[in-house]
């Protein structure tokens, strides 16, 4: 019996997380909430690796993944903000990034060519983790560690960078990606 669907019920279990993860936050179950959020953001490595180790990358998975990563992160953002564990701008920030990002694919789909799958760089997976990484550090925090605020602040700061950084990156890459494909339509008319 083949395991190649464990990689999707890493993902749906991802999604469905978020619903508790937020409750837990509102309800300020700390501890809960961050076990929810270590076993969200372990699920998505574990899913990674293992479809790219055995091959088990699907067209649902390589849509599913990165949907249940912006799912997740927009939710426990938005609700650390609303906590007033994280700065609104912050959040208004991270939302915009993957807005552009989302809505300049689909308009690069339907305009210039199909996308088959969604491809994240290097850059934009390390983008994920410093997002994953930072919302841990506040749930450590307020879970009842001990944690400089100047690491949230340090972390904070590395998720604007990497934020800015990714979207003019994934901009310049479909954008030139786009000139390419219109001079060949050109050429061909």
């Amino acid at each position: 019996m083949s395991l190649s669907w464990l990689p999707n019920a890493l993902t749906v279990a991802r999604i469905l997380a978020v619903p508790p993860l937020v409750f837990l936050l509102l309800a300020e179950q700390y501890p809960l909430a961050l076990a929810v959020a270590v076993f969200a953001g372990l699920s998505d490595l574990i899913d990674g690796w293992l479809a790219r180790r055995f091959g088990w990358q699907s067209r649902f998975g390589s849509l599913a993944d990165p949907a249940a990563d912006k799912l997740l992160m927009t939710a426990s953002y938005v609700t650390l903000a609303w906590l007033s564990h994280l700065p609104w701008w912050l959040v208004a920030l991270v939302i915009f990034r993957d807005l552009v990002i989302v809505i300049g694919g689909y308009i690069y789909h339907r305009v210039f060519e199909r996308l088959a799958k969604a491809q994240p760089t290097q850059l934009s997976r390390f983008n994920t983790f410093a997002q994953v990484f930072l919302m841990w550090y506040v749930l450590v925090y307020l879970a009842g560690f001990p944690l400089p605020p100047e690491g949230q602040i340090g972390l904070e700061w590395m998720v604007v960078v990497l934020g800015v950084v990714t979207l003019v990156n994934y901009t310049w890459i479909y954008i030139m990606k786009a000139v390419v494909i219109s001079r060949k339509r050109r050429k061909a008319a």
